[in-house]
């Protein structure tokens, strides 16, 4: 599945974003909550849209740096508007109270909404310097989180490998918001960058990967502004999608299992 995130075209109203993601022919949207953006959190409004548009909502990623007040207010949304997934950021490297609030609380709401709740890794940055920017941000603390979210740009930006990044996280992989680090800067389309995406998309389909994967771009590499060149670039990155992902046979257990034979023969 091919999710447009609506930060993507920032600038825009909710209902035109919904309208172009539709004539670009895309299965669903992924909500970026803004608190400073009414429509992206009133509810009622919300439902309205999807009904007249004929666009699910699949996701719902919350804004950095909020109280849990405001995340509990998020996953009642997204519940309300039949959303799969909830996508959270990581804390500050300070915010230990907060910290320790999601790692207890959030297994409860999962069960108790029958939602997925992911947590994102961590954009780069540091503090003083000395310590990571973010709380919760390395592999092991992703994987205690249970359901993860990766997001492809901040691994460029940190220079990580993608392709390993993944394989220590694909057990807890349920949402991947896709871009591409193009001279330097991150979010650009998925088919101009550095980053090795042809082979990530190829192995998450092949590995049967359950979740959606949500066009996460800035909106100049779209032509915001512009409604035909902003269709014509979400169809462009669609056919990197089919011919990367969705033409990709997926690769049964029995496969898996020869080929492991034959690598160590």
């Amino acid at each position: 599945m091919i999710v447009l995130c609506t930060d993507s075209l920032r600038g825009y109203g909710l209902n035109r974003i919904f309208e172009l993601a539709k004539k670009a022919e895309y299965d669903a949207i992924d909500l970026a909550v803004n608190f400073g953006q009414f429509d992206t959190y009133n509810t009622e409004y919300l439902k309205k849209l999807i009904k007249d548009s004929d666009m699910p909502v699949h996701a719902v990623s919350a804004p950095n740096q909020i109280a849990s007040k405001r995340i509990k207010e998020v996953i009642l949304m997204a519940k309300d508007i039949g959303a799969k997934v909830v996508v959270l950021q990581p804390p500050k490297i300070l915010e230990l109270k907060h910290a320790n609030w999601l790692k207890k609380e959030i297994p409860k709401l999962r069960e108790k909404e029958h939602l997925s709740i992911a947590l994102e890794n961590a954009p780069a940055g540091s503090f003083l310097g000395i310590l990571p920017g973010h709380a919760m941000s390395n592999i092991q603390d992703l994987k205690k989180f249970k359901h993860v979210s990766i997001d492809t740009a901040r691994i460029g930006e940190k220079k990580q490998d993608l392709i390993r990044t993944y394989a220590n996280l694909r057990k807890y992989l349920v949402h991947v918001h896709i871009s591409n680090i193009y001279r330097g800067k991150k979010y650009a389309p998925p088919q101009d960058g550095i980053l090795p995406l042809e082979s990530f998309l190829t192995k998450l389909k092949q590995d049967g990967f359950p979740g959606a994967l949500s066009i996460k771009v800035m909106p100049k590499y779209l032509h915001a502004g512009d409604d035909e060149k902003v269709i014509d670039d979400l169809k462009d990155i669609k056919k990197y999608y089919k011919k990367y992902y969705e033409k990709v046979e997926t690769v049964t257990s029995e496969e898996s299992e020869e080929e492991k034979e034959q690598n160590t023969a």
